[in-house]
């Protein structure tokens, strides 16, 4: 074990997902509270922190070439790599000459009180006791679930982050209130896979149930002062219950991220994602429509999945094709060790994964093009400032659409009217408005 008792400097680099970026800032927030000082750049720091990721072949050579850019940068710290990669390859991480020690996804939680982890207290399997105060970006995340219990046939993060464990609702609306206390104007609340929100709890609730408490909450307070956004829902999840929650909040921007994978029922099948049908996606959206005319939708595919058929692929284009997407997130199937679908008959050849890949792309570049042309013409956007520079600030507006704006004034974290111009380098450009514009 090397000796961490002289680190006064430590430097943290997130990889992966926004649950990730909320583990880091806990751990960051831990280590400064007991006097350690972050640096901003590895050369100088005394302990360099990676949080790694596994969910695909590119995340693992990410945190590979993350690690040996670490060490060139400062040969001297130490060097401590956690995450969901060095739950899987703990083995294979720590034989690398960089690595000084290796602290897998299930003993994160000990980093809160170290460099040097020591065991945590608390029950296995509960939920891990990370929190925040602050976030270093000008959103800030809220963790209210871990783990997936559903063991969807391609997917490591049952390995990785184990069961489906859910945030008691008290301390999920505590962060929210003193998040917004300090200023943060967009929350996102996020999970692993939220439609298990609940299940492990005493009282009897779903991730709806808590959406509905954080409304009753802060809705009067904070409508029209400051919003709220989901990470990705599951497509199982969107029932009438979930219309209901969603028709009705003040707070909600009208966004949604789903985790599709596939528009073919087959595939989903083999996926072991058989609980949801395509169709439902598309008749919930055109309810949907009727609280929230316009929306920002995105989705995460998955092409060349085990046995997918040239027409099954069709069959996920055109259903594509149908959804009122804005954006996606396009992966080619990436098998992971341990999974059942690493051992599934009849694998596509790369060159044809990649090339399904490519055409989805190309589908939701172009349906993004035309949504922003369409926001383009809007006379008002809410812009949540994500930086400033030169006399203007970019961030991202309630579609999650990326934006422009220029005026004076402005500052990080702030939620400002646009006034929209037009389009530039796939933003929206324009002028800080009134407020009584």
């Amino acid at each position: 074990m090397p000796n961490f008792a002289d680190a006064k400097t430590f430097h943290v680099a997130t990889l992966g997902c926004k649950i990730n970026q909320y583990e880091s800032e806990a751990i960051a927030e831990a280590w400064r509270g007991q006097g350690l000082a972050e640096a901003a750049s590895a050369e100088g720091a005394d302990v360099l922190l990676v949080n790694s990721c596994a969910v695909t072949n590119r995340a693992v050579s990410d945190l590979r070439a993350t690690v040996r850019r670490l060490r060139q940068q400062n040969p001297s710290a130490r060097l401590v790599v956690t995450g969901c990669a060095a739950q899987i390859l703990a083995d294979e991480i720590a034989a690398m000459p960089e690595v000084d020690l290796v602290v897998p996804q299930a003993r994160k939680a000990e980093l809160l009180a170290g460099p040097s982890p020591v065991r945590c207290s608390g029950a296995p399997c509960s939920f891990p006791p990370f929190s925040i105060a602050s976030f270093r970006r000008a959103r800030a995340v809220v963790k209210v679930q871990d783990g997936c219990s559903h063991h969807c046939t391609y997917c490591i993060v049952p390995l990785t982050r184990g069961r489906s464990v859910s945030r008691d609702p008290g301390e999920t609306l505590a962060e929210m209130r003193r998040l917004l206390a300090v200023g943060y104007r967009e929350l996102v609340l996020s999970g692993v896979n939220l439609r298990q929100y609940g299940r492990d709890l005493a009282e009897p609730l779903d991730f709806w149930d808590l959406l509905a408490r954080v409304e009753a909450e802060f809705a009067s307070e904070w409508a029209g002062r400051a919003r709220l956004r989901l990470s990705s829902v599951e497509p199982g999840q969107l029932e009438a219950k979930a219309l209901e929650v969603l028709g009705r909040s003040r707070l909600l921007v009208p966004h949604l991220h789903l985790s599709l994978q596939s528009g073919d029922e087959g595939v989903l099948k083999r996926m072991g994602r058989g609980h949801y049908r395509p169709a439902q996606v598309l008749d919930f959206l055109k309810e949907l429509r009727r609280f929230w005319p316009r929306l920002g939708l995105g989705a995460d595919l998955l092409t060349g999945f085990p046995g997918e058929t040239a027409e099954q692929f069709e069959t996920t284009f055109g259903f594509c094709s149908e959804l009122p997407l804005t954006y996606a997130h396009v992966f080619p199937f990436s098998p992971r060790p341990g999974t059942p679908a690493a051992k599934l008959p009849d694998p596509l050849l790369k060159v044809e994964r990649t090339a399904r890949a490519a055409r989805l792309r190309q589908l939701a570049e172009s349906k993004k093009r035309a949504f922003q042309d369409e926001l383009a013409r809007l006379p008002r956007l809410r812009v949540l400032i994500e930086g400033v520079g030169g006399g203007q600030g970019h961030g991202v507006c309630e579609f999650y659409t990326p934006c422009v704006v220029r005026g004076e004034g402005l500052a990080k974290g702030a939620l400002v009217p646009l006034r929209p111009a037009g389009l530039r380098e796939g933003k929206i450009v324009g002028e800080l408005a009134g407020d009584d514009s």
